[in-house]
């Protein structure tokens, strides 16, 4: 009875780590099915630039017509970055200017780099858009962003600050596009 026993003890861990590792296979194996009916599953990738790139790959992927000789999703991730970086890294001071509000943007290194080509395209890009009128220029630290709205506008011009202004508009995901199909429209 007690060599039972012990063999019990001593089987027992082992059939224990064998289930474990049959399970966590069976779920590796099964991770791209579909789950059973009735389960949720998470639909967010865990990452805004991953969801972003993932999103325009599918885009890609379902496109017959994709020229995958053209297809640059580095250059989407480096546009990515430097998104995040203005964003997140860069320092903004506003001051009022003649009819609207002036941004300056600045950072270190490759933030500063960011908000150049950030500033510098959204200006070009959204310039005339409505009634709104952007200048841009580049600074020592980065760039300056001058926009002049209407006298009606200058309350929202205000509230939206820096970051966002330059989220208005649909414009950038068609812009993600275009990068990912090779466009260059920073001149990297």
């Amino acid at each position: 009875m007690v060599r039972i026993a012990l063999l019990l003890g001593i089987l027992a861990p082992v059939h224990v780590a064998a289930q474990t590792m049959h399970d966590h296979r069976a779920m590796h194996d099964n991770h791209m099915s579909a789950p059973p009916p009735g389960q949720s599953v998470p639909v967010q990738p865990g990452q805004s630039a991953f969801a972003a790139i993932q999103e325009i790959v599918a885009i890609l992927e379902a496109d017959p017509a994709t020229d995958w000789s053209k297809v640059n999703i580095e250059a989407l991730r480096q546009h990515l970055t430097d998104m995040d970086n203005v964003t997140l890294r860069a320092e903004t001071k506003a001051e009022p200017a003649d009819g609207g509000m002036r941004f300056d943007v600045t950072g270190d290194g490759p933030v500063r780099d960011s908000v150049r080509r950030m500033i510098l395209a959204h200006a070009a890009a959204m310039n005339g858009a409505g009634d709104w009128r952007f200048e841009a220029s580049e600074t020592a630290g980065g760039a300056a962003l001058t926009v002049r709205v209407p006298a009606n506008d200058m309350a929202k011009l205000q509230g939206l600050g820096f970051i966002g202004v330059v989220t208005r508009g649909m414009h950038h995901q068609v812009h993600h596009l275009a990068i990912a199909r090779g466009g260059h429209p920073h001149n990297r």
